[in-house]
């Protein structure tokens, strides 16, 4: 059967979460664990046997897991036992009960001391993960739910866990010529990329609500990057740019209404998709390729901003080539037009849920590239606040004919 959006990605956290949660309980059980079986071996065995080694690993397995007290605890259960079985076996007084004292108190001593350095890293790198939040709060913001009378959603899904914000980009501009959107895609990766990343931002939303042509915006995009080249050094002085499209959805003259049109400056990048009300999808192609921004030094031309139809209740989707290079264990790309091509949904945010669900699906939970996805609704009048809903998943769970993309048996 088909999977509703969001469904699947119920499933996905659910499968992440059990393996996870069995894998603590069961370490926060080893420790005692090891101790009830030393004690065991020590009884059920000759006194030459030692369970010292049994004794000295509880703790060191608690050290990276556990709190200080519990560590501070687990260590000196491990050399209660250790004293203990020597008293019940009568043989406290040899040398060898003292030095097996001496290490289990030792590698408890130390073991306080790598847990004091783990919770200390731990600190460390949750304020780390809250400054990135933070970071791409300010750099990127999500943007608002209804932005002119649009419907709006974006998703950056990160390749690399933990990661928040790389080199892909996404805004939305509610300007006096219309709403202007930009997603983009900055060539590296790390700390260069995201200070691109806050360059392009940054000279979008000035550009947007100044220039009063979408080719204007785009030299002005141009430019910043070229003023940021100039800051660089190496190889990303000479070969960095950013692979960009830029839309512009005007409204009437004297009104709020929409033209029913979108104008699309594209500078190298994914073509945008329009999914039309009735499950319809076209894919628009540049009329002229060209080059991406930032490489004005190899060749220029004027850019010329193509204007296409968009009607009521149409889905414009905007998207970098994390999703359109997407490949499954076959190596087969994810091919978004064709896994959308027919399917309605209530809004963009659920577009963008099932997106996710299905690139999900095809790469087996794994992505090599960060992944930037906004969708633009035009809502059209009288429409319902939900529609009808098909999933991108086929009925059946299986891909299109002959195994290509998103194929499933």
């Amino acid at each position: 059967m088909g999977h509703p959006p969001g469904a699947i990605g119920e499933r996905r956290a659910g499968e992440g979460r059990r393996p996870y949660g069995s894998a603590r309980r069961f370490i926060r059980a080893l420790p005692p664990l090891i101790i009830v079986g030393g004690v065991l071996f020590d009884v059920l065995t000759p006194p030459q046997y030692s369970a010292a080694p049994m004794f000295s690993a509880a703790p060191l397995i608690a050290a990276p897991f556990f709190s200080t007290l519990t560590t501070l605890l687990t260590g000196i259960a491990a050399v209660l036992a250790s004293v203990g079985l020597h008293l019940y076996n009568g043989t406290a007084a040899e040398a060898s009960s003292l030095t097996e004292f001496l290490t289990v108190l030792t590698v408890s001593a130390l073991a306080l001391l790598i847990n004091r350095v783990v919770l200390r890293s731990g600190e460390r790198l949750a304020s780390a993960r809250v400054i990135a939040e933070t970071a791409q709060k300010a750099v990127l913001p999500t943007p608002a739910e209804r932005i002119g009378g649009l419907q709006c959603a974006a998703r950056y899904e990160a390749a690399q866990a933990d990661a928040f914000i790389g080199g892909d980009l996404f805004a939305v501009q509610d300007t006096p010529w219309g709403v202007r959107l930009v997603v983009g895609d900055v060539r590296g990766k790390g700390m260069d990329a995201v200070e691109a990343v806050a360059v392009v931002i940054g000279a979008f939303r000035e550009a947007a609500e100044q220039e009063r042509t979408l080719e204007g915006v785009a030299q002005r995009l141009e430019r910043a990057l070229a003023r940021e080249g100039t800051r660089r050094h190496g190889l990303d002085a000479f070969e960095g740019f950013t692979t960009a499209v830029l839309a512009e959805i005007p409204r009437s003259d004297g009104s709020g209404t929409f033209d029913g049109f979108v104008r699309v400056v594209n500078r190298g990048h994914p073509p945008p998709l329009m999914l039309y009300a009735d499950g319809r999808l076209d894919t628009w192609e540049p009329g002229e390729p060209a080059l991406p921004l930032g490489m004005g030094d190899l060749a220029a031309w004027p850019d010329r901003a193509e204007a296409r139809p968009y009607p009521p209740g149409a889905t414009l989707l905007l998207y970098t080539d994390g999703l359109s290079e997407a490949r499954n264990a076959e190596g087969v790309f994810y091919d978004p037009g064709e896994r959308l091509a027919g399917r309605i949904f209530p809004g963009p945010e659920e577009l963008l849920d099932a997106l996710v669900d299905d690139v999900w699906l095809h790469t087996g939970g794994g992505s090599t590239d960060d992944m930037a996805l906004l969708a633009v609704s035009r809502p059209a009048t009288g429409q319902p606040e939900r529609r009808r809903t098909m999933p991108v998943v086929p009925p059946g769970g299986s891909g299109p004919p002959g195994g290509g993309p998103g194929h499933r048996t």
